[in-house]
């Protein structure tokens, strides 16, 4: 045989066995809710396979206790003009909500005891120097709220006892010129554990991670390889244990340069995966794994089966009318688009056959694999 024919037969080959690949893979099963709200949701916390809590826009909240088949949505008296960016569900009772905007008063962080009855004001902003994009929960009670910097300082929060936020500025690291995070889909943080957290950044010359061991008393920034500007950077973080996480953004004002990177060392170093198949900037990311608040796995998840694998979601206009999503079985080596799935903010998993999407106009898709 010819060299040349050799190599077009090998390349035939090649790409026969990869197309054979792609199309016995199993896709996940999208299955469309309903709200009963059109308002744009943001963010969205499983707490188990029957009860998930999602937020957004209008002061809008949802809570479902039967895994989606029914949804009840409301507005939190007070908040009709806020944008929820993040939301921590801990029970159909409990759950925590937190706004944004550009004036001190935008951010508030709500409680309620009583599945969305009645609503708590815990913490309101009267700093004019502080935006907060997200936070994020190690147990029911104890959690941490993270800003944009000003002056080089991270005016960060922490909660102990689920009703007190107190400032933690002195004990961040050091913040580059213009250093900051993106209040997306409330995923610029993200805890393990008992103590460990990492946070996301952009908004300098470098993209970092911000870590703590220690419930965030000490914290070290470390370098990653994502881009980063004034609009670009870590969007979206998450670890399946103390070692293991990746890292998504890209250019949120353009909506290019979707990157994620992959850490084995609890975030210290970072690794580009191969590139998404999602035009735009990543917008959220999650293990299908799930976990709890304590962060133990769910009944059914002790098979490692799916804890590399990860759904990404990415918006591919700047006024995020469109967008797609991807997954991925292995990190980032290997990907697959999920078709005609477009338009959604948010992705969270209670576990691997109880995920949901959600996004503009209301929608909810629950994912399964």
């Amino acid at each position: 045989m010819k060299k040349s024919t050799m190599i077009v037969f090998l390349i035939t080959a090649v790409t026969f066995a990869f197309a054979q690949t792609s199309s016995a893979v199993q896709q996940p099963t999208l299955t469309p809710q309903t709200s009963g709200t059109t308002q744009l949701f943001i963010a969205v916390s499983p707490v188990n396979s029957q009860i998930v809590w999602a937020a957004g826009t209008g002061g809008t909240y949802a809570l479902t206790t039967n895994g989606g088949n029914t949804w009840t949505s409301g507005v939190v008296p007070g908040a009709e003009e806020l944008q929820f960016r993040a939301v921590q569900g801990v029970s159909d009772k409990v759950a925590y909500l937190m706004s944004i905007g550009n004036y001190t008063e935008s951010f508030r962080i709500y409680r309620t005891y009583d599945g969305g009855a009645t609503w708590h004001v815990q913490f309101t902003n009267h700093d004019v120097n502080a935006f907060y994009d997200c936070f994020a929960f190690w147990k029911p009670n104890n959690g941490i709220a993270h800003s944009d910097s000003f002056n080089g300082v991270f005016p960060d929060l922490r909660v102990y006892n689920g009703q007190d936020w107190l400032s933690i500025s002195s004990n961040m690291p050091p913040a580059l010129p213009g250093e900051a995070s993106f209040a997306a889909s409330g995923t610029c943080i993200t805890t393990e554990g008992d103590d460990n957290a990492w946070i996301a950044t952009g908004g300098s010359t470098i993209a970092r991670i911000l870590a703590t061991t220690d419930g965030g008393d000490t914290w070290n920034a470390y370098d990653t390889p994502l881009v980063s500007s004034a609009s670009a950077g870590g969007v979206s973080v998450a670890f399946r244990d103390a070692s293991h996480g990746v890292l998504g953004g890209g250019d949120l004002s353009t909506n290019t340069s979707e990157e994620m990177a992959i850490s084995s060392d609890g975030g210290q170093t970072w690794t580009l995966t191969n590139t998404p198949p999602t035009p735009g900037a990543i917008f959220c990311l999650a293990y299908a794994n799930g976990r709890r608040l304590n962060n133990d796995k769910y009944a059914g998840t002790s098979d490692s089966t799916y804890d590399h694998t990860v759904v990404v979601t990415a918006e591919t206009e700047p006024d995020f009318d469109s967008g797609s999503a991807a997954w991925t079985p292995d990190e980032g080596t290997t990907w697959y688009t999920l078709p005609n799935v477009s338009g959604y903010w948010a992705v969270a998993f209670a576990d691997p056959q109880h995920g949901w999407f959600v996004g503009n106009n209301g929608q909810i898709l629950k994912i399964s694999f």
